[in-house]
C-alpha cells in the first residue's frame, strides 16, 4: 500500500471512529465535503454547519485510535481490503439501502461483492431437515451462478456457507457478513468455516477491529445481507427471529424475499408462515428461486451449468443438489420392510417417540432397535425434546 493511500485510508478510518457520530452524519459530511481529509481541514463553523457544534467538536479535537494503526497493518496483509465509499470496488448493491456504511473491512475476494446474490438465512437452532434443505438450495443455487450472503451463524447460515462452498470454484461462491471485527469469529465453532470462506470466499464486517459480538450489532448486520443481495430465502425461522428482520429490510430495500414452508406442528415454520402470508414467495425448489429472479438479474434464458462437472438439478425441498433421482419413497424401499413402513409411519412432520410406538403399534423397545439403524444411517434426527424427524 502506497503512503498516500494509507494516509487516506487512516482518515476514513479516523472518520469512522468518532465517538457519536455514526454513518448518516458521516455520509453528510462527505456530501458537504468530500473526501474525509477535506472534512478534517473544514473549520469548525462550516462542520457545525453540517453535524452540530458538538460533533463539529469531536472531529476536530478527537485524538485518532491506535487501532488504526492496526487496521492499516491489517489491510496490508494477504487478502484484506478496506473498502471505503470512494473505492470502485465498494459494492454498488448497498448504495441502496437506508444506512450504507461508509467503510467495509473484506477478507477475501471483494469481487463477490459485485456479483448477482441472494442471502440464505434463517434459525440457528435449526432442525436437521433445515439445514439440509439451506445447503441444497444454496449448492444448486451457487451452481447457477448465484453468490449466497449468509451470517455465519449456527444452524441455517453455516449450512448454507457450506452449500454454496461445495458448488466449487465454478460457482458463485459466499460472503459472510458478521457482526464483529473482521478479525474475530463469532462463533468459535465456525471458525474452520470462516477460514475456508476467506480463503474461496469473502467475510464482510462494518465493525472495526476488536469488537465483540455485541448483540446490538446483530441486526445491524443483517441490512447488509439483505442489501448485498437480489433476494433474501427465509428457510427456518421462528416468529421472533433476526431472519424476519432480514427479510423486513430486504422489502423495504425493493429485495424479493422467499420462505421455505414446513410443518404447521413446528415452531420454526411459523416465521416463514408468516412472511408468506405477508407476501413473500412460497419455494418449494431452487428453480423457483431462479424464475422469480430472472427478470431481476437480466437472465433471459436459463444459466450455463457450472464448469468442469456434470449439470446439477436444482435442489428440491428435500434433495441435495445433485442428489440421486429417485424419490424418497424408492429409497425407502432399500430398508428391510419394517423400517421402510416405519419411516413411512414418521412422515415428515417432527413426532415423539410415544406417539410414534402407538401410531406403529410397537412396545418402545421394539421401536427403539429398528429407529437406532435408521438414524446411524441418516434417515432420522433427533430434536430436541427427545422427538424425531425425518431427513
Amino acid at each position: 500500500m502506497a503512503s498516500a493511500d494509507a494516509d487516506d485510508r487512516a482518515d476514513w478510518l479516523r472518520l469512522s471512529s468518532i465517538p457519536g457520530l455514526g454513518p448518516e452524519r458521516q455520509r453528510n459530511l462527505l456530501a458537504a465535503f468530500g473526501l474525509p481529509r477535506h472534512i478534517f481541514a473544514a473549520s469548525r463553523s462550516a462542520l457545525a454547519g453540517v453535524v452540530g457544534s458538538e460533533a463539529a467538536d469531536a472531529l476536530l479535537t478527537a485524538p485518532a485510535p491506535d487501532w488504526i494503526e492496526r487496521a492499516l497493518a491489517w489491510a496490508a496483509e494477504p487478502d484484506s481490503h478496506l473498502l471505503t465509499l470512494a473505492d470502485e470496488a465498494y459494492p454498488r448493491s448497498l448504495l441502496d439501502i437506508a444506512d450504507p456504511p461508509v467503510l467495509l473491512y473484506v477478507k477475501g475476494n471483494p469481487a463477490l461483492l459485485q456479483r448477482p446474490a441472494l442471502a440464505l438465512v434463517g434459525a440457528r437452532s435449526a432442525t436437521a431437515q433445515g439445514e439440509a434443505n439451506a445447503e441444497a438450495f444454496a449448492r444448486s443455487l451457487a451452481a447457477q451462478g448465484l453468490t449466497i450472503v449468509s451470517g455465519l451463524a449456527l444452524g441455517i447460515d453455516a449450512a448454507a456457507h457450506r452449500g454454496a462452498l461445495a458448488a466449487g470454484e465454478a460457482g458463485g461462491g459466499t460472503v459472510a457478513v458478521i457482526g464483529t471485527g473482521i478479525d474475530r469469529i463469532y462463533p468459535a465453532r465456525n471458525a474452520a468455516l470462516a477460514r475456508e470462506i476467506a480463503r474461496c470466499g469473502a467475510i464482510v464486517s462494518e465493525f472495526p477491529l476488536g469488537m465483540p459480538p455485541l448483540q446490538h450489532n446483530f441486526p445491524r448486520r443483517n441490512r447488509l445481507i439483505a442489501g448485498l443481495a437480489q433476494g433474501v430465502l427465509v428457510v427456518e425461522a421462528a416468529l421472533n427471529s433476526g431472519s424476519l428482520i432480514s427479510a423486513r429490510l430486504a422489502t423495504e430495500s425493493g429485495r424479493e424475499v422467499f420462505a421455505i414452508p414446513g410443518s404447521i406442528h413446528s415452531p420454526l415454520s411459523r416465521g416463514c408462515h408468516r412472511l408468506i402470508r405477508e407476501g413473500a414467495k412460497l419455494v418449494e425448489t431452487a428453480e423457483d428461486v431462479i424464475e422469480e429472479l430472472r427478470g431481476r438479474l437480466g437472465w433471459k434464458t436459463p444459466p450455463a451449468p457450472a464448469r468442469g462437472g456434470r449439470q446439477r438439478r436444482p435442489g428440491g425441498v428435500r434433495a441435495a443438489a445433485d442428489a440421486p433421482a429417485a424419490p424418497p419413497a424408492q429409497a425407502a424401499l432399500a430398508l428391510d420392510d419394517e423400517a421402510a413402513r416405519v419411516l413411512g409411519i414418521i412422515g415428515h412432520d417432527p413426532v415423539d417417540i410415544d406417539t410414534l410406538a402407538q401410531r406403529c403399534g410397537l412396545t418402545v423397545d421394539a421401536l427403539y432397535a429398528i429407529l437406532l439403524p435408521l438414524e446411524l444411517d441418516g434417515h432420522l434426527a433427533r430434536l430436541p425434546g427427545g422427538r424425531l424427524q425425518r431427513i
